[in-house]
């Protein structure tokens, strides 16, 4: 009995340093892989401000007249899948999938406020929703939604009236996308 439990143990203890050893090799190849998708990353949002752009003043009508990429819902998802997709094309990644805006919601992960980037959502209480297109080294953000109200595409900054009354009086909070959302293009 004492054998069989002594040859257990060795085995045991095989096994765990065996794991232990794939455990290291696999972190260590999980940091390589962080290492270069954190530079594509960071191509990604550089990215983001002039693709935005090119959107701005263009014509929208919630369940028609369409978004470049995608087509079919009522809210600014259509307008964020197009930026996300471009943006994700020229940093060699690929955007994870369309989703309506109640599905993206769940796949944000809360920013603190100080810690704003481009591509980044401002989100309020009824879970409306603008895209932080570009921030500016003075805090200054820039941030781009489509209107059913105006029916088009517009854009508007921090220092606008409108953003202090209406979007910070109403804000839930910011969020990112979660690092699922992107990946090395195919």
């Amino acid at each position: 009995m004492k054998r069989i439990f002594i040859v257990v143990i060795l085995i045991l203890f095989g096994s765990v340093s065996v794991w232990g050893l794939n455990t290291k090799k696999a972190d260590e190849l999980s940091e390589h892989v962080n290492a270069y998708s954190e530079e594509q990353k960071k191509v990604f949002r550089q990215s983001i401000p002039s693709i935005a752009k090119q959107f701005i003043g263009i014509p929208y009508k919630y369940g028609g007249n369409p978004l470049p990429l995608h087509s079919g819902t009522s809210d600014n998802s259509n307008l964020f899948f197009s930026i996300y997709t471009l943006a994700a094309q020229k940093a060699g990644l690929s955007y994870k999938e369309y989703m309506p805006m109640k599905y993206l919601l769940r796949n944000l992960k809360e920013v603190d406020e100080n810690d704003l980037k481009n591509g980044d959502l401002i989100v309020l209480n009824d879970d409306h929703t603008a895209m932080i297109y570009q921030v500016e080294n003075t805090g200054k953000i820039y941030l781009i939604y489509a209107s059913e109200k105006r029916q088009q595409v517009l854009s508007f900054n921090s220092d606008n009236i409108v953003f202090q009354v209406y979007w910070l009086e109403n804000l839930k909070g910011f969020f990112r996308l979660s690092d699922m959302m992107l990946a090395p293009a195919d």
